[in-house]
């Protein structure tokens, strides 16, 4: 097998994605591939650690979108190296970062009163009678004041 090919089918299943995600992430721009001389793509070695990349960045919540700003600062036919994976992690650590903590907040209030007994909802910092809470912004304000 030379550099330049890999089948779809075969990147699919060393990746441990389906075909049409290969397809997606192509035509987004994150993977190439070229053709052979019976118009079927091939795929160079490199896809394989760019789908890694994809995927571990998925796991950590981040979108594709994200992805795809991270890896237009790559050149386009060469597998991120270490150096790479550096500069495309260090820039999402500090966001991993802030979801884990939000997280560990939502964990922490919801074990705190639910985890109580008491069910007094007049001391309860999630009840929320008349909307009052509306006043202090959109979304879970106990959460992102904290």
């Amino acid at each position: 097998m030379q550099a330049q090919d890999l089948s779809v089918g075969q990147v699919a299943k060393r990746c441990g994605v389906r075909v049409s995600a290969l397809h997606f992430y192509e035509s987004k721009g994150l993977i190439y591939s070229s053709r052979n001389s019976g118009n079927q793509r091939r795929y160079s070695a490199d896809v394989l650690r760019r789908v890694a990349v994809i995927k571990a960045a998925q796991k950590m919540g981040i979108s594709l979108a994200e992805i795809e700003q991270a890896f237009s600062a790559l050149p386009k036919h060469r597998a991120p190296d270490k150096k790479d994976w550096q500069a495309l992690s260090s820039g999402w650590h500090r966001q991993l970062s802030n979801r884990i903590d939000y997280l560990q907040r939502l964990r922490d209030l919801l074990t705190g009163c639910i985890g109580c007994g008491c069910l007094s909802m007049g001391k309860c910092p999630v009840y929320n009678p008349d909307d009052k809470l509306a006043r202090q912004g959109p979304g879970p304000v106990i959460l992102d004041n904290k």
